[in-house]
C-alpha cells in the first residue's frame, strides 16, 4: 500500500503481522479531530432549519417567485454584436 503507514508487530506465535498505523495509538491525532474535540460541526436543529429554507427556496424558483418579482423565465436574448 503507497502512502499507508504500516505497523510490524510479532504475534504470540512469533509470526510477524503488518496492520495500518492508522488502527494503532503511533498514528498522529487527525487534525480534525483534534479541533473539533468532540463537537459536531454542525447541530440538528441548524441542519434541519437550513434544509427548511432550501426547500422554500427551490419551492420559490419553481413557481417563479424568485428574485426581483419578475416571472423567472427568459424574455429575450440579444446579442452583443
Amino acid at each position: 500500500m503507497v502512502g499507508v503507514g504500516l505497523v510490524h508487530y510479532t504475534d504470540d506465535d512469533g509470526t510477524v503481522r503488518t496492520m495500518r498505523q492508522a488502527f494503532t495509538s503511533v498514528a498522529a491525532v487527525d487534525p480534525f479531530v483534534r479541533v473539533a474535540a468532540g463537537r459536531p460541526a454542525f447541530h440538528v436543529p441548524d441542519l434541519l432549519a437550513l434544509s427548511a429554507l432550501l426547500a422554500d427556496l427551490d419551492g420559490d424558483a419553481r413557481d417563479g417567485n424568485e428574485g426581483d418579482g419578475d416571472t423567472g423565465s427568459v424574455k429575450e436574448i440579444v446579442s452583443h454584436v
